[in-house]
């Protein structure tokens, strides 16, 4: 069984077949993949699960903590199943493809304390932004 499954049950998730299905989907591609891209994977799987079943299951997760939404550009969200594992994105500015990337390093030491306003900084999100090697 995969961690966010088993996340999922220790939490007493309801999981049915769709719920499930949606779950592996994510699980099984460990990027950020739209909504769109969740249910034709889902669908090869269980083909009677509907669009409006994807995006409930996808709201549930989100408000659980245990899917990211991003939005980039105004572009479709996506859906990063790696909410449990510190990383950054990489985002292709043509495409939007978007890739988990693994720095070393702690990104908050780069911020010097005169430019965080007084602010207690727990946490950085960082996006590097350029051509994937499909669109250079």
């Amino acid at each position: 069984m995969s961690d966010l499954l088993e996340r999922l049950r220790g939490r007493g998730w309801r999981m049915t077949s769709q719920r499930r299905v949606v779950a592996e989907v994510l699980e099984a591609h460990h990027r950020p993949l739209p909504a769109d891209e969740v249910h034709a994977r889902a669908a090869e799987r269980l083909p009677e699960i509907s669009r409006a079943t994807v995006y409930n299951a996808l709201g549930e997760l989100v408000a659980l903590g245990e899917v990211v939404e991003l939005a980039t550009d105004g572009r479709a969200k996506r859906y990063d199943p790696n909410a449990h594992h510190p990383h950054h994105h990489l985002v292709c500015s043509r495409c939007g493809t978007i890739r988990d990337v693994h720095p070393t390093g702690d990104p908050l030491a780069g911020l010097p304390p005169e430019e965080r306003f007084g602010f207690l900084v727990s946490k950085a999100e960082v996006t590097y932004r350029g051509l994937c090697p499909s669109c250079a």
